[in-house]
């Protein structure tokens, strides 16, 4: 790490009370004694005690005595001290740390600051351990002893592990396209009330399948101390197949996912995938290994990449990253591909998701700016400071790079080589980026869709964003292939055969279908001269291809894993048409408000929604809230004319359901500190009325939905006319009642 390393042995020690397992979320109060060393610490010295990136430790706070997060810090020999607590100020992975001063004397060795985390002495509940799982969670101790503001890490810093809470929330997860002579398998976990998998939900479930399945129990058994139960070995005729979980008595604890057994001759099936995620070799939490195994074990992923910052990866830790992915993938059963996330700034390219298809290649970074090894001193020559850099030297790899939206975005106006770069990165764990997806349609780039996790929690496939400043769940790819390896997987890329979700698992299947055979293009003729060509009749997501037709067939299905709320069918950035599976006559009692869009592209992208509204002649009976992935976010207030609420979005959407009393009278009128307005409740319809909040696509809106959505399935076909100069750029857009999304790779056709 880039701290001063002189005599870390002479800088003291720190002893942290409790130690050991910690649940995550709980309340605690922690107490860290602190030791001055051989020099003590000078005057206007300091300690700070830092924790990684990603942590929602906290709220640390000072003033509050009887607030959550109330911490103290005292010196036993009276010194006055000053309390910070910073985020970014710190070098990363401990961006986040209390700054503690020493002002107006001075510690002697032997002397000790204590400090109370959740100083319950005077009211406070205690702090709150942050949400998710981490072996080995460390209280990071730096001493700047000599007061040079040069900081010297302990050799050891005090930590605890902080482990799952009682399970909750059940998932049921099958495959979303199988093969009839295929088997299959049913996996189940309960979560904690964190998103955390957990061993803490013993239970008998009984399995009530839709369809006959062969070797599926009627019930099975979650033991203590087991995260997981998978069935394996199952088997199903040709259909669509969900399977309820239910507990002893009956209650339904979860649905599964929608998956379709299809005929044993089918070319392709689907595979789900989340490619981007760091553990914390870089910035994210637990070790690859750990990564890797969560991933495959627990969110059940077929397809994985890990994709740390580049210039915090040595070369040690590259060797290390491609002896695992070697040792993971597991061709039939689990592909598990190296790669790096080149992390250059916006203004030189910004983020790009470099995936190799062979272990042994070189990275190349964006910089060594935290690379101090001595052994990587050699490499700074093979570095790529531009994205134009980049794809240069990936120009003969065998390797896929997509485009990323992070805490950097990346600017395709700026830089983009089709031969390289086949996908942008549509969600993940910061938010929802559709803008990205229409700057390639207007410089005329032909890119597929993807969503990732891009998870800094350790939980790759099942990334729940907790209490920090992530506003969104982690998304999924989808990837449509004759078989799972890499080879395949890599094909699928290459040809943008995949579809993107908000992590849910959607079943899609976007087709195009023409009278005259179509020339489809194996890589996109734009980029490659004599790319290899075929004659079709029909053509799937990502395809590029040169028809004779005006008009063609587009064929839509798809199987929510929530009854569907719309369905809009694309051409590039226009809307040509929505389509609802309920109609006007359809809409009831219930209003739905959402609230979404960024403050801008960039990191500090996050806006705050708290707000509040109130019904005038009419009363709310009961409400629910989608998207809200935070717990002290959500309903803060409710009575039968109001309601409270605190929310955020980074470029996703949330939202609140209404039901009322009746679906005509009354008025709705809302505030929030962005916008406010009203509508006549009798006006709201179908259609969305919006209200706009500047930003980037950012409003409010307001509209009503049946009571009760059901329509799980939609197959929509219709007539479409092809431009008649330039790409036609079909895809769709699917919104579930849920708050879920899914969006198709667009098919590109040009005449």
């Amino acid at each position: 790490m880039p701290y001063s390393e002189y005599c870390p042995e002479l800088m003291g020690t720190a002893v942290l009370t409790p130690a050991g397992d910690c649940e995550a979320g709980s309340m605690q109060t922690f107490t860290l004694v602190y030791t001055a060393g051989r020099f003590g610490i000078d005057d206007t010295g300091s300690l700070k005690i830092g924790f990684r990136f990603a942590t929602d430790f906290g709220p640390v706070q000072f003033e509050d005595a009887e607030g959550q997060g109330y911490t103290t810090a005292e010196a036993s020999n009276g010194a006055l001290l000053e309390l910070k607590w910073e985020f970014k100020r710190n070098i990363r992975p401990w961006s986040r740390s209390l700054y503690i001063g020493v002002m107006k004397h001075f510690l002697a060795p032997n002397d000790t600051i204590t400090v109370r985390f959740g100083d319950r002495r005077f009211g406070s509940p205690g702090i709150r351990v942050q949400t998710y799982c981490e072996s080995q969670f460390q209280f990071r101790v730096l001493v700047d002893a000599i007061a040079t503001y040069d900081y010297v890490a302990l050799p050891v810093s005090p930590s605890i592990a902080v482990v799952p809470g009682p399970g909750i929330h059940w998932r049921a997860i099958l495959p979303t396209q199988v093969r009839a002579n295929d088997g299959f398998r049913l996996a189940i976990k309960a979560e904690d009330k964190w998103g955390n998998p957990s061993n803490q939900a013993e239970r008998i479930l009984t399995l009530v399948p839709s369809v006959s399945v062969a070797g599926l129990p009627q019930t099975a058994q979650l033991v203590a101390g087991q995260f997981t139960l998978v069935l394996d070995g199952l088997s199903a005729a040709p259909g669509v197949l969900t399977c309820e979980v239910r507990d002893e008595t009956g209650n339904l604890l979860t649905t599964s996912n929608p998956m379709e057994i299809v005929t044993a001759d089918a070319c392709t099936v689907h595979f789900w995938g989340d490619t981007h995620g760091q553990s914390d070799e870089t910035l994210g939490t637990n070790s690859a290994r750990d990564y890797f195994a969560f991933g495959r074990d627990k969110a059940f992923l077929d397809v994985m990449g890990h994709q740390g910052n580049d210039f915090q990866m040595t070369g040690a830790f590259w060797k290390e990253l491609n002896g695992l992915t070697a040792e993971f993938d597991r061709p039939g059963q689990f592909v598990c591909i190296p790669g790096y996330e080149w992390s250059a700034n916006t203004a030189v390219g910004g983020d790009r998701n470099v995936h190799y298809r062979h272990e042994g290649e070189t990275i190349h970074r964006s910089s060594h700016a935290q690379i101090l090894a001595p052994e990587d001193a050699h490499d700074h020559a093979t570095d790529a400071y531009s994205a134009q850099d980049l794809f240069a030297k990936l120009a003969d790899k065998d390797c896929v790079v997509m485009a990323h939206v992070g805490g950097r975005y990346a600017d395709i106006t700026f830089a983009h080589d089709g031969r390289l770069e086949t996908a942008v990165e549509v969600h993940s764990a910061w938010g929802t980026f559709d803008w990205i997806l229409s700057d390639a349609f207007e410089k005329g780039y032909r890119v597929g869709v993807v969503a990732n996790s891009d998870g800094h929690k350790g939980r790759p496939g099942a990334c729940y964003p907790g209490a920090s400043f992530f506003g969104s769940y982690g998304g999924l790819t989808c990837f449509i292939a004759p078989r799972l390896d890499r080879d395949a997987i890599f094909a699928c890329m290459r040809r943008r055969h995949h579809y993107a979700t908000t992590g849910n698992r959607m079943l899609l299947d976007v087709r195009v279908r023409s009278r005259s055979q179509a020339t489809l293009f194996h890589r996109d003729p734009a980029m490659f001269e004599n790319a290899a060509t075929e004659r079709a009749h029909e053509l799937r997501m990502g395809d590029i291809a040169q028809l004779r037709d005006d008009e063609v067939d587009l064929d839509i299905l798809l199987i929510g894993s929530a009854p569907i709320e719309r369905v809009e069918i694309m051409d590039g950035d226009e809307v040509v048409e929505i389509v609802r599976p309920y109609g006007p006559e359809d809409l009831g009692a219930r209003v739905r408000m959402v609230y979404e869009g960024a403050e801008y592209r960039g990191r500090a992208r996050t806006t705050t929604w708290d707000g509040g509204l109130a019904i005038d002649g009419n009363a709310i009976v009961r409400t629910a809230v989608i998207n809200n992935w935070n717990l002290d976010r959500g309903i803060q207030r409710q009575n039968a004319s109001s309601i409270a609420w605190k929310a955020v979005t980074t470029g996703n959407h949330g939202g609140i359901d209404l039901w009322l009393r009746d679906g005509l009278n009354g008025r709705i009128s809302f505030e929030t500190r962005l916008v406010r307005g009203s509508r006549e409740i009798a006006a709201l319809g179908i259609e969305r009325h919006i209200f706009s909040a500047g930003g980037l696509k950012r409003g409010l809106k307001l509209y009503r939905l049946p009571e009760q959505m059901t329509e799980r399935r939609m197959t929509i076909r219709r007539r479409m006319r092809l431009r008649e100069i330039g790409d036609s750029r079909y895809f769709v857009r699917v919104w579930q009642e849920d708050g879920h999304r899914a969006w198709s790779s667009p098919i590109y056709l040009f005449r």
